[in-house]
């Protein structure tokens, strides 16, 4: 009896659907919902539906840390409103990349008298504004900010002065050359460095007088951790010896973690690194290393890991004849179960044995899946830039991708397109036509001619040797199942993996960095040309993925694989495609807009492709992706539709950057940006628009007038899967 009372009561046909609603949920239930609400949309908006709703809006629990990092929409007004009505309880407050926010919203944080931790990168801070935010700022023991040109350290106040001696940790992003605040934060244990200065002569003087007055940076004895990202450029490069030279007179004696990027040249190894490293290796265990690759030999390297494996490495190009560091790190005789971010991009044994990519390296596949076996907890791992080719065993247990499968933790991946197939491509023995395999002109549209058959990468062969084209055309899709069933075991192994990479090897973006130039497409390996549809489709099995990257897929045609992984992979947020195909034809148009109309959740989308043409289709089957934030095309060749993408950018409320490099006038590109400019950006202060033809000699200074933060994750092409070490506490430790 009481069973069947109990079945009564807990019948859905007995409860009003009316009967409860969201006020009626208890106090901590409706705290952790309100938490995925933006901060300022709570102040603005949520606050206002009832008195029991603006109690909660102002508890502690929302109001102690306030996020604006990526909060597109948030306006000055609502900014305003919010630090007036947290002024009191922030103790954390993250503005960085909100360059639209105004000078006198930024004023506000004055308010907010108990900040400890404060990040404006990205936004407007001079001198006057930052003497008075630190005059008021008393509790703050974090900083982040731009130090611009212009900035002179000698305007600012004896009271910012005092607040800057009390930083524990800095972070400072260098966009002209100056020491910006460093020489007045004597008590850091935290410095993290980002130059970005611009190639000029008022930088390169600027430079010469660093050099002049280095006596007035300090000394850092109670230094936990330092790191610097370089842009391309001497001026950069210049600064970095600037910084490191103090480390030459004082070393401090608890460095933790060391993470230095220096792309392009790299100068010679200065004298800090090796007293760096040495006081490193006397001290505790070291939680994070990165060193440019002639600054990091295996005795450096042998020297740090004797006291410890870092839970970062990142030894990226750094082989050279003689030195693996790879094998270092396996020689080491250290537990490597710490380790959770490992990046070996471009880390191999020397180059393929079979000619594939010049100046590429080969990966050591054994010591790989000896890496796995030591390093089970390895949450992101980095193998791009490199070849593996696959020598069969019996039966494909010893493939690489059946190691990776057993790094159960892993979330971010990523590999060279080659690592995938499981046989060698056909050799000039076996085909004819092999040579067009790893000539650079492979996949490039050719004149037809009446009676000569155009060139197939499979099903063609059939016709050469006089067989029926429909039994090639199986026989091609048994080998692609094949191909497929390899790549089985690392989805399989690692189901929750979240951002992938699939990088051709030796592939080079045609986009700049920071000065313009027309770079040729390179050579495919022949082993990625093996890597088609059919891989793309098993991508749809990896149901918590949100990041993928695909690029230098030349064995992908038709493209039908990118409307499989679209339908499977239902919440990718994040989706960059660069040259997949054939580069002057391309052929997988069809199956991408039919991809895109199913990427409901997608926020970033980048496409690069030589001549791809962005026309209506296109506009209107990228309208199906409704929360689009960012948007980015580059193609050196390639048209837009004025009108359709002008329409598609209106139409699309939550997209706040529009970025496309490709063909066209100036005239053109100019009156694109022009007519968006001047009708969304009163309703979208935080809208950045960019179109400039992607050959002009005037796109370097283009560039350098873009947001970073845009410009850094999305506009610019490149390898993020352990890029950067976690972010790092106050102590110094990685999180």
């Amino acid at each position: 009896m009481d069973n069947r009372i109990e079945t009564t009561q807990c019948c859905p046909d007995s409860v009003s659907q009316a009967s409860v609603t969201i006020s009626d949920f208890s106090d901590e239930i409706l705290l952790n919902i309100l938490r995925y609400i933006p901060s300022h949309d709570l102040m603005v908006s949520v606050i206002r539906v009832c008195r029991k709703f603006r109690t909660l809006c102002l508890d502690k629990s929302l109001t102690t840390h306030v996020h604006l990092h990526k909060e597109y929409t948030a306006t000055d007004e609502g900014v305003k409103r919010l630090l007036k009505e947290v002024s009191a309880d922030v103790r954390t407050l993250n503005a960085s990349g909100c360059y639209w926010l105004s000078g006198s919203t930024l004023d506000q944080v004055t308010r907010c008298c108990g900040v400890v931790r404060l990040d404006v990168t990205g936004c407007r801070v001079g001198p006057a504004r930052l003497s008075r935010l630190l005059g008021s700022l008393k509790e703050l023991r974090a900083l982040a900010l731009d130090v611009g040109p212009g900035f002179a350290l000698q305007q600012l106040s004896a009271e910012g002065k005092a607040a800057l001696a009390r930083l524990r940790e800095l972070r400072q992003t260098l966009l002209a050359a100056s020491y910006g605040v460093v020489p007045c934060c004597s008590g850091l244990r935290c410095l993290r460095l980002y130059l970005e200065a611009g190639e000029g002569r008022q930088e390169a003087g600027g430079c010469a007088q660093l050099m002049v007055g280095q006596s007035s940076v300090p000394h850092y004895q109670n230094l936990r951790w330092f790191s610097a990202r370089l842009a391309p450029g001497e001026v950069n490069r210049t600064l970095l010896a600037l910084y490191l030279a103090v480390f030459s007179l004082s070393v401090p004696a608890g460095l933790a973690g060391l993470v230095v990027f220096v792309p392009g040249p790299v100068p010679p190894r200065p004298g800090a690194v090796s007293a760096l490293t040495e006081r490193m290796a006397e001290g505790g265990t070291v939680r994070a290393l990165q060193l440019p690759r002639t600054w990091l030999d295996g005795t450096v390297l042998g020297r740090v890991l004797a006291r410890g494996c870092p839970a970062y490495l990142n030894v990226s190009r750094c082989s050279t004849p003689g030195f693996n560091p790879l094998h270092v790190l396996l020689a080491s005789g250290r537990d490597l179960s710490p380790l959770r971010g490992l990046n070996l991009r471009g880390c191999g044994r020397g180059p393929p044995a079979d000619g594939a990519g010049k100046g590429e390296e080969m990966m050591d596949g054994e010591g790989v899946r000896a890496l796995v076996r030591a390093c089970p907890g390895l949450v992101r791992l980095n193998l791009s830039a490199t070849h593996y080719h696959h020598a069969p065993p019996a039966g494909q247990d010893g493939h690489l991708c059946r190691a990776l499968g057993h790094l159960a933790r892993l979330r971010s991946l990523s590999l060279p397109a080659c690592a995938l197939a499981t046989r060698a491509p056909e050799t000039t023995t076996s085909r004819p036509d092999s040579a067009l395999w790893s000539s650079p002109l492979f996949g490039l549209k050719k004149a037809r001619r009446v009676g000569v058959p155009t060139y197939q990468p499979r099903s063609g062969d059939a016709v050469s040797r006089g067989e029926d084209p429909a039994e090639g055309e199986g026989e091609e899709e048994e080998e692609e199942k094949g191909e497929a069933s390899c790549f089985r075991p690392l989805l399989e192994g690692c189901p929750h993996l979240a951002e992938l990479e699939l990088i051709g090897a030796g592939f080079s973006s045609a986009m700049p960095r920071n000065e313009p130039a027309i770079r040729k497409d390179p050579a495919a390996c022949p082993w990625s040309c093996l890597i088609g549809d059919a891989q793309l489709a098993e991508l749809g099995k990896l149901r918590f993925l949100r990041k993928l990257t695909l690029a230098h897929l030349p064995g992908v045609l038709k493209g039908t694989g990118l409307t499989q992984l679209a339908q499977g992979c239902k919440d990718l947020q994040a989706l960059s495609l660069a040259n997949l195909g054939c580069l002057k034809t391309v052929n997988y148009t069809q199956a991408l807009q039919e991809a895109l109309m199913h990427c409901t959740q997608l926020r970033d989308f980048r496409l690069e492709q030589p001549y791809f043409n962005a026309n209506v289709a296109f506009f209107e089957a990228l309208g199906h992706c409704r929360l689009l934030r960012r948007l980015c095309l580059v193609s050196r060749h390639g048209t837009f539709h004025p009108a359709a993408a002008a329409a598609f950018v209106q139409g699309s409320a939550h997209l706040i950057m529009c970025h496309m490099f490709m063909g066209g006038t100036l005239a053109a590109c100019r009156g694109l940006q022009k007519t968006l400019q001047d009708s969304l950006s009163a309703s979208r202060p935080a809208l950045s628009v960019v179109v400039y033809p992607l050959l002009h000699e005037d796109l370097g200074h283009v560039i350098r007038e873009m947001p970073l933060c845009h410009l850094d994750e999305i506009t610019l092409f490149k390898s993020r899967v352990a890029e950067e070490p976690p972010l790092v506490a106050e102590d110094g430790s990685a999180g």
